[in-house]
C-alpha cells in the first residue's frame, strides 16, 4: 500500500510539473499581417520598415522588400504579444539598407490607428506624409528662358509659372513634411528627365543641368531642355505629346526615375504652343498607396 501511495504522488508531481512547464513555454509572440499595395521596389540600398506605437515610442514590426510588381518579400511577422495588443498605431517607413539607426527616419510613407484588430493605412495619415494630394493643381507653361530671350526651341522647356502674372506661381501642393520634397519631371522618349527638386512653387529648384548658360532661369520650378542630354536623347527637343509630371519623392533618394507618389500629370497637347498655360490633371488617388495592418 505504501508503494502504491508512492507512486500516485511520484506520478501527481510530474503531472503538476509538466502544467508548470507548459505554463512557463506559453506563446510571447502574435502574428501582425500586413496587406498593402502600391509600394514600389526601392532597390538594394533601402527598405521598408514597419513600426508599431506603444506608448508613444515606436517598436521595430519587421523589414521588408518590395519587387517590380509591387508584392510584398514578407507579409506576416512575429511580433512581441504585448505590443502587439497595445499598440495604438502602425508607421510604414523608408530605411537605409542595411540601417545603423535604431530609431525611424523622417521618410514616413503610410500609417493608421487601430481600431479592434485593424488599422486602415493611408498617406494622409498625420504620423505618415499627413495629405492624400488630392487637393494639389497646377498648371505649366513651355518656354526656354534661359537662351535669353533668343525666342528659338521655345517647345524644348517646361515651367511651373504664369507669365502673365509677374510671373506668378502655378502650383498649388501641401506642405511636405521632413523627409519628403517635390520633383519635376518631363517624359522624353520614355525616358523621364528631371527638371529639379524643390519644397516651394514660389522659389527655384535644385537643378539646371539642362538649361543654358546665356541667362538665369526665373525663381521658379522648371527646366530648359537644351544641353548636356542625358544619352539616348537629343537636345532641344521638343515637348509637344510629351508628359509633364510633378512627383514626391523621399530624401535621400537612390533613383533616378520619379517616386511611387505622382500627385500631378499634364499630357502636352501635340499642337501645344510656347508661352500658353496649360492645366495638369491630379493624378494622386491612382498612384497612392494605402493597405490594411491586422494584428
Amino acid at each position: 500500500m505504501k508503494k502504491v501511495m508512492a507512486l500516485l504522488l511520484v506520478s501527481t508531481a510530474l503531472i503538476f510539473t509538466a502544467c508548470d512547464d507548459d505554463d512557463g513555454n506559453l506563446p510571447t509572440t502574435g502574428e501582425l499581417t500586413l496587406n498593402i499595395t502600391g509600394l514600389a521596389d526601392l532597390g538594394s540600398d533601402y527598405a521598408y520598415e514597419g513600426w508599431l506605437i506603444v506608448d508613444g515610442s515606436p517598436v521595430s514590426a519587421g523589414i521588408f522588400n518590395v519587387d517590380a510588381d509591387g508584392k510584398l518579400s514578407q507579409s506576416s511577422f512575429e511580433v512581441d504579444t504585448d505590443d502587439l495588443s497595445n499598440a495604438s498605431a502602425y508607421v510604414l517607413t523608408i530605411e537605409p539598407s542595411p540601417d545603423n539607426d535604431p530609431a525611424p527616419s523622417d521618410v514616413h510613407i503610410l500609417a493608421g490607428d487601430f481600431s479592434g484588430d485593424n488599422a486602415n493605412i493611408t498617406v494622409d495619415h498625420s504620423a505618415a506624409i499627413g495629405t492624400d494630394f488630392t487637393s494639389a493643381n497646377g498648371r505649366y507653361i513651355l518656354a526656354t528662358p534661359t537662351d535669353g530671350g533668343a525666342d528659338t526651341d521655345e517647345l524644348s522647356g517646361v515651367w511651373w509659372l504664369d507669365p502673365a502674372a509677374g510671373p506668378g506661381a502655378t502650383l498649388e501642393l501641401p506642405t511636405l513634411p521632413s523627409g519628403w520634397e517635390y520633383e519635376g519631371w518631363a517624359v522624353i522618349d520614355g525616358t523621364p528627365v528631371s527638371t529639379g527638386r524643390f519644397t516651394s512653387a514660389s522659389g527655384a529648384d535644385d537643378d539646371d543641368s539642362f538649361s543654358s548658360t546665356v541667362a538665369p532661369g526665373p525663381p521658379y520650378p522648371g527646366e530648359d531642355f537644351l544641353m548636356n542630354a542625358p544619352a539616348g536623347l537629343t537636345f532641344p527637343t521638343d515637348l509637344s505629346g510629351r508628359v509633364v509630371v510633378v512627383s514626391v519623392e523621399p530624401k535621400p533618394d537612390n533613383s533616378p526615375a520619379p517616386f511611387l507618389l505622382k500627385p500631378l500629370l499634364g499630357q502636352v497637347p501635340m499642337t501645344a504652343a510656347g508661352h500658353t498655360l496649360y492645366d495638369m490633371d491630379n493624378n494622386a488617388i491612382a498612384t497612392n498607396p494605402s493597405g490594411m495592418v491586422t494584428r
